[in-house]
């Protein structure tokens, strides 16, 4: 076999393949061994016959196209393999010179991951910030513990911080007027104080009573999930229905009893205080190493290929559409809500798509500089944990399904990768 290798760009190679005899006559075996099964020749039974005869007995055509399907794939995949390139799109193929089992010669365009330059990722230094759990922390949990178990009584007054209240609400577009997806309920239960809303959204209703009816403007924070609805100026038309007087079980050993396995009030807050430290130092933790990743993906230089992007983009829409649907919008509503076209949309995910193809891309490059890899037993082991969070049969099957198991391969590969950039990042 021959092979040329011509540099496009730094993201498309044109590979030019030219295979040698002895390939061809192994393909070429390999075939008629094929149409052995079902060709018949006199005197002979089918799968018994010589090659000879198998070849003189086939069609010529399909014989010479599934000859020619063999070798070029057969080449192709040795060729990429041999050439350590790292393709991302199916080749474009074209047959240049063929003279059946003799002569072929085929070029093979094809998109590529091109050169990746790391920086001196263990130069780089973090730690991490975890916030300390404060008394307040642990006194609004327990509040929330008290008020699941409280008593609730309707008044006649205006509502005050710490009442539940009862609204019918419809938020509008304070410059189109046009309603916003979800911005609507009627009958929704509202803890006053909880924030649990929109922030700005509960004093407004602080004062009102039973009957009342107010229009007020909320904008929407920076970082609200809903990413069409973030710094959005949204008109509420707020209707109380009920306010409802509540009082929180009494904070006493018994009450601590009564929520867990405590037998004092300081065994209650001290369990709280312990989760409440342990989620902080899980978010510490995913801050850390989302920065670590971050940086380093910044410094590094990548050529990636726009195919990689336009296939992120296009999951990270799928996700969207799968989200709207929850949230019962359809898309074009949700392109609207935006002010967008289907193209601006793309255009308006693509940073943040090549923000993921190259920390992905990344960290393979560390992987790889690292000598990092996971055993069959690492695989084996996390296989079998998640089979005991499932109790249906199908499920776990599903974790035995080769694109799982080499799903999970490849997220216990970025595990190990993202804590020996974290090792390298937190020595002093």
């Amino acid at each position: 076999m021959n092979v040329s290798k011509t540099q496009l760009s730094p993201t498309k190679v044109e590979l030019t393949v030219v295979a040698d005899q002895a390939f061809m006559d192994k393909v070429k075996d390999h075939v008629l061994a094929d149409f052995a099964k079902n060709v018949s020749v006199a005197g002979f039974r089918k799968g018994h016959a010589p090659k000879a005869m198998v070849e003189k007995n086939a069609n010529p055509e399909s014989l010479q196209q599934q000859f020619l399907e063999h070798a070029v794939n057969d080449l192709y995949i040795e060729v990429v393999s041999a050439e350590k390139l790292r393709v991302v799109s199916q080749p474009d193929v074209n047959v240049t010179k063929f003279v059946p089992f003799t002569t072929l010669e085929f070029k093979a365009t094809v998109d590529v991951v091109g050169k990746i330059t790391l920086p001196d990722y263990k130069a780089i230094k973090m730690t991490k910030q975890v916030e300390p759990t404060t008394d307040k922390d642990v006194a609004a949990v327990v509040d929330d513990l008290r008020r699941r178990d409280s008593v609730k009584s309707e008044v006649q007054r205006a509502a005050k911080d710490g009442d539940e209240v009862v609204i019918d609400f419809k938020g509008v577009d304070a410059e189109t007027k046009q309603p916003i997806s979800g911005g609507a309920g009627s009958d929704y239960a509202l803890v006053l104080g909880s924030g649990t809303f929109i922030p700005g959204f509960e004093p407004e209703v602080i004062g009102m009573k039973p009957g009342d009816k107010k229009t007020f403007d909320v904008t929407f924070p920076e970082d609200y999930g809903v990413k069409d609805l973030q710094k959005k100026k949204v008109s509420f038309t707020v209707t109380l229905k009920t306010v409802r007087e509540v009082e929180l079980a009494t904070l006493d050993d018994e009450f601590a009893a009564k929520v867990g396995p405590f037998k004092t009030v300081a065994e209650l807050k001290a369990d709280v205080k312990q989760q409440l430290q342990a989620e902080k130092d899980t978010q510490a933790q995913r801050t850390l190493e989302n920065n670590l990743l971050a940086e380093i993906a910044e410094k590094a230089k990548a050529d990636i290929p726009d195919s990689l992007i336009e296939d992120e983009i296009d999951r990270m829409e799928e996700e969207e559409r799968r989200n709207l649907v929850y949230r019962g919008q359809t898309w074009q509503e949700h392109l609207e809500a935006e002010g967008k076209t289907d193209k601006k949309h793309r255009e308006g995910l693509r940073e943040s798509a090549e923000a993921r193809v190259k920390t992905g891309l990344v960290l393979g490059e560390v992987a790889e500089a690292e000598g990092i890899k996971f055993t069959d037993k690492e695989l084996s082991d996390r296989i079998a944990e998640l089979k005991g969070r499932y109790n249906d049969k199908e499920m776990r099957a599903e974790l035995d399904k080769v694109e799982n198991r080499r799903e999970l391969g490849s997220r216990i590969l970025t595990e190990k990768t993202i804590s020996k950039l974290v090792g390298y990042a937190s020595r002093g």
